[in-house]
């Protein structure tokens, strides 16, 4: 039980649907198309695309996004929404203009966007409703405009000198080269033409035709590769998801190219040194998963990839044998200064939960990249381009070395929980390179702690920065910054909160839905 003299907020509790999405706006339409008798995938598709135009620095149908959906009976299904490196784009190519990374932005950060594919396939297997309904308060929104909600101009402000530089950036995303300020509206009107034309269309009408020639002749014309042969070759693809055990739970994520295997490699970390064993707010606890985090990470950065070039195998990497021989440098008394800080990139993202009367849960994630992605946003149809491309390695042999219709490694990951074969949790943790780590953080607070999913999410976060100095968000008490410190840590304060979250527990003994939101977003869980 929280302090209730102290600010927070309690978790929601309801019976027969339940949203929880970083924007009060995407909540209130997942309700609504719930009680409308819609699904939990009608829910979740248009509270994304609601997101995709009220954060747009965040995400939008330029981007990526990947799902895990539980049904009722107990059966998942994963889908991988991830778009692929142009056909032109070739590592030697890179490495022949003198470059020893991919560009963080611009044109040559470019890959081909599966958003839009991913939730016309979503909904034509799992909806009630058909991808045009549900894009129904996205379009209003962008026609008619909304308030710039406290996070987001806080966020949009930091990159108006970016948009300026970009001819569709600044036209559809900044007002009199300023970003839009708290509370004052805006209106998205070639946003609402696109999305009008998907909702009648579908998306060939993104892929082919007019938007998807624009979309081509926008990033050919500044130097980069993606092609219409590209964008109309898109797939949305079914897996399985990947699962390791922890203290009774199945947890779940999306197989490579996603780094969700890098949390379940932390889970085992954890697990084979007893993270259950030590209080919630000691210096032991973050000690232990810092360094379990670094060696997961680890992993992560030497190996993960398109499937079709990783080196090691799923089963290897998460068998009980892998997890014993990577937890041998783990010393409880000291950070281990021999473990690296691995590279791994940041990036913008919201994630959302969405759980039906029927018990179907939806964990649903969607990213740009970067703010406002590659910064190349194209002028007619108003589409900020994500940068996943930046993702690649440009070392040669890497797995993850960029080439033709390759899948980059992807930082955004859905997160899912099972008990005794049914749904236990959807939930997700959004923050870039902070993604695994902020799962297994979390999962441990409702698992190894007892706290309620609003707890969970509210408790405070401790992550590395590039130089690999530890950085403390406010929450961190002093004991456990001079614990850590005293075990050989630098720490510092965090400039910004690490991401944010969401969760959704089905709670069977008592028939209710829980659900939090974090407070570090403007979200809101709402149930009824």
């Amino acid at each position: 039980m929280r302090r209730f003299d102290l600010p927070g907020r309690s978790a929601v509790h309801a019976e027969n649907g339940m949203a929880a999405t970083s924007h009060p706006l995407a909540t209130a339409t997942a309700i609504a198309l719930l009680k409308d008798g819609g699904n939990a995938v009608d829910a979740a598709i248009a509270a994304a695309a609601v997101l995709a135009v009220v954060e747009p620095h965040m995400t939008g149908i330029g981007g990526d996004c990947f799902v895990i959906l539980a049904e009722p009976d107990g059966s998942v299904h994963g889908l991988n929404g991830s778009g692929r490196a142009p056909a032109g784009a070739n590592a030697d190519w890179y490495r022949a203009q003198g470059l020893s990374a991919v560009p963080e932005f611009g044109p040559l950060s470019i890959t081909v966007p599966g958003a839009i594919k991913a939730w016309e396939t979503l909904a034509n297997r799992f909806g009630t409703r058909g991808l045009g309904p549900l894009l129904a308060d996205a379009i209003s929104y962008a026609e008619k405009g909304f308030a710039v909600h406290a996070r987001v101009a806080w966020d949009w402000a930091r990159h108006a000198e970016a948009l300026s530089a970009d001819e569709g950036g600044a036209r559809h995303y900044l007002l009199d080269g300023r970003a839009p300020g708290l509370g004052t509206r805006h209106v998205q009107p070639a946003m609402a033409a696109t999305l009008r034309a998907i909702a009648k269309g579908g998306s060939r009408a993104f892929y082919e035709g007019a938007i998807g020639a624009e979309m081509a002749a926008t990033v050919q014309a500044k130097g980069g590769f993606l092609s219409e042969a590209d964008l109309a070759g898109v797939t949305a693809d079914w897996v399985m998801p990947i699962s390791t055990s922890y203290r009774g739970h199945d947890v779940l994520e999306i197989p490579p190219n996603g780094q969700g295997i890098t949390a379940l490699i932390m889970l085992n970390l954890m697990r084979e040194l007893g993270a259950d064993r030590l209080a919630p707010n000691s210096a032991e606890r973050y000690h232990l998963e810092i360094e379990a985090g670094r060696l997961a990470y680890s992993v992560l950065a030497q190996e993960v990839s398109d499937p079709a070039t990783m080196r090691v195998g799923t089963a290897q990497v998460l068998g009980d044998r892998f997890t014993r021989d990577l937890a041998r440098p783990f010393d409880p008394e000291r950070r281990n200064p021999r473990i690296a800080v691995p590279d791994i990139p940041k990036s913008d993202t919201v994630y959302l939960s969405v759980v039906d009367r029927d018990r179907r849960a939806v964990s649903f994630i969607n990213s740009l990249y970067d703010a406002f992605g590659s910064r190349v946003v194209t002028p007619t149809s108003g589409i900020a381009l994500q940068n996943r491309g930046a993702c690649f390695s440009l070392v040669e042999g890497h797995p993850n070395e960029i080439g033709p219709g390759k899948r980059p490694m992807h930082t955004i990951i859905p997160a899912m929980a099972m008990k005794d074969g049914k749904p236990f949790a959807a939930f997700g943790v959004m923050g870039g390179d902070y993604q695994p780590m902020g799962h297994a953080h979390v999962f441990s607070n409702v698992v190894d702690h007892g706290m309620d999913p609003q707890a969970a999410i509210d408790h405070a976060r401790l992550f590395w920065g590039e130089d690999g100095v530890l950085e403390a968000e406010a929450g961190i008490g002093t004991d456990v910054r001079l614990g850590l410190a005293a075990r050989g840590h630098q720490l510092r304060d965090a400039e910004r909160p690490h991401g944010g979250g969401q969760m959704i527990v089905i709670d069977q003994a008592n028939g209710f839905l829980v659900g939090g939101s974090d407070g570090r977003k403007d979200g809101l869980a709402l149930g009824w």
